[in-house]
């Protein structure tokens, strides 16, 4: 068999192996974001709903934003939910290879990602660019539409299902009402003095005109990966 022949075939092999699977991660994890909007909607009218009466800026509102985006407006806060139009494979330091549902076929560690992030709701409202968002959480969803989610603690902790069970609508409920608690339970903490004690007169004029001194929750203060989590540690 010539060398090129023997490279033809290992071209269609991929293609017929790998390839395929990518494309079914994606349909799945696409799926399941079309199921995330769905929630989002229906928990946006259920709580509305009790909330009838009550200061109407602390309403859910929810927005379609495009195929890989939605967001829900909490009281002060927005979970943004964007979904990554391509498929990825968990680097080998990731806790997920050590898991016996990963090392028992390797395919089953490509998957599709949906991210959630945390932004103050000011920060859109009044355009403020170099606002900072956290991302709080990311779902994992394989070809065989099992999951798991990766996040700080309090959302890390909730999941410890990845390899023996397919996501869900009930899941992702969960994962959604977890994200918002999370979100307003992480509050706004005031910057160091010394990280604002100084400032241009182009940054002053920036702030009458558009309100843009760079606001995070944490601003100043460490907000690293060391608190993370992930759903299925070291599973067996």
């Amino acid at each position: 068999m010539s060398d090129q022949i023997e490279k033809k075939l290992q071209i269609i092999t991929t293609l017929k192996e790998k390839s395929v699977l990518k494309q079914k991660v994606f349909d799945n994890t696409l799926e399941a974001f079309c199921a995330i909007k769905d929630v989002l909607k229906s928990l946006s009218k259920e709580v509305n709903t009790s909330l009838v009466g009550t200061d109407s800026r602390i309403r859910l509102e929810y927005t379609d934003r495009s195929n890989f985006d939605a967001q829900i407006k909490v009281a002060g806060d927005i979970l943004l939910f964007s979904m990554h139009s391509n498929i990825f494979q968990f680097d080998r330091e990731h806790p997920a290879w050590k898991t016996a549902y990963i090392q028992k076929n390797k395919y089953n560690a490509y998957s599709g990602v949906i991210n959630i992030y945390n932004y103050l709701a000011d920060s859109f409202k009044y355009s403020r660019l170099d606002d900072l968002g956290y991302l709080i959480a990311r779902i994992f969803i394989n070809h065989e539409k099992q999951y798991f989610v990766e996040g700080k603690r309090q959302m890390g902790m909730l999941f410890t299902n990845y390899g023996s069970e397919e996501i869900s609508s009930q899941s992702l409920q969960l994962i959604i009402s977890s994200a918002i608690q999370y979100a307003l339970e992480f509050d706004l903490l005031v910057p160091p003095y010394d990280t604002v004690k100084i400032a241009t007169v182009g940054q002053a004029e920036a702030k009458i005109q558009h309100s843009r001194v760079i606001t995070g929750k944490r601003l100043g203060f460490q907000f690293n990966s060391d608190d993370v989590l992930i759903s299925n540690p070291q599973k067996t």
